[in-house]
This record gives structure tokens, C-alpha cells and sequence, in this order.
């Protein structure tokens, strides 16, 4: 396998595995009353780029668009992969095929800053969550579900790393 086949792969299954981890963590925070972002709302948001509108004033408000929690799914899985790219991007195909825990939790963490300053305001929540009637609970909410999604790097490139050999 070439090094940009293999780059590819492990970025896809390194991503895949690690939004699947926060995932898992969003239905175990459910389960104790907190909610998550429903990726139809990420679906509408992204229905609505075309139409030269990024930011909504509140996106449960805004008008539906056709297909949106399957493409607000999509883009999460697409977002993680993207994430995991970055990674491999910073620290190469070598710590991919022998992960160590730290640079995956440093990318998960820096990756809180996409929903605190892109996402949340663009919905209509405002900046780290500050329309929000518990902004402080809000943030640290997604500074741990990105720390998650950092461990979910790290164990997912553990797994692929055992799954998939160095070069092949």
C-alpha cells in the first residue's frame, strides 16, 4: 500500500472510530438528562450555506431543509475524519501505525474550538454558548466530549495500528 493509500485509510478509520466514540459518550450523557446536538440542526445549518445564509438567529427556528439529520450526520462523520487528517497531517503515517495518547489529545482538545466559536454562533447560541441560559455548563460540556473525542483518536489509531500493519 502507498504511504498516501495508507494516509487515507487510517484517517478514515481513525475518524470514524473516534466520532463513533463521542457518539457513544453524547447517548451516555442522554441517558443522565444531558442533552446533544441534534445533527439535524448541523444538516439545516449546512442546507442553508447555499443560499448565502451562515448564521442563524436561532436554528430551531429556521425553515427545514430537505435531507437534513442525514446530512448533519454525514458532515459529523466528515468533521471527525477531517479531524483525524489534521493528526496524521501534524504527527505523520509513524505515530499513526504506533499511536502514543498525547498528540490525539491534544488535537481532540483543540478541536473544541469549532463548535465554540464556529458552530454555537452560526446556530444562534452565540460564542461559547453565551445565549445560552447555562453557557459556563455548555463549554465544559464540550471540552470534555472533545477530550473524549481526543481518547477515541488515540484508541482508534491503537486498534487500526493493530488491524492494519505498517504498510500494508
Amino acid at each position: 500500500m502507498s504511504n498516501t493509500l495508507e494516509f487515507v485509510v487510517r484517517s478514515m478509520l481513525i475518524g470514524t472510530g473516534a466520532t463513533m466514540a463521542m457518539d457513544v459518550w453524547a447517548a451516555v450523557l442522554r441517558q443522565f438528562g444531558v442533552p446533544s446536538l441534534n445533527f439535524a440542526f448541523l444538516g439545516r445549518w449546512i442546507g442553508h450555506m447555499p443560499r448565502g445564509q451562515w448564521l442563524h438567529e436561532s436554528i430551531a427556528r429556521t425553515a427545514p431543509v430537505r435531507g437534513e439529520l442525514l446530512l448533519g450526520w454525514g458532515a459529523h462523520y466528515s468533521i471527525g475524519i477531517a479531524f483525524a487528517v489534521l493528526l496524521l497531517a501534524v504527527h505523520g503515517l509513524q505515530w499513526a501505525r504506533s499511536p502514543t495518547p498525547l498528540p490525539a489529545l491534544v488535537i481532540g482538545l483543540v478541536t473544541v474550538v469549532a463548535p465554540l466559536f464556529v458552530l454555537q454562533p452560526a446556530l444562534g447560541a452565540g460564542i461559547a454558548s453565551s445565549k445560552t441560559p447555562t453557557p459556563v455548563f455548555n463549554c465544559l460540556k464540550s471540552l470534555i466530549t472533545h477530550t473524549v473525542f481526543g481518547l477515541g483518536l488515540y484508541l482508534a489509531a491503537r486498534v487500526v495500528a493493530w488491524l492494519v500493519p505498517a504498510g500494508q
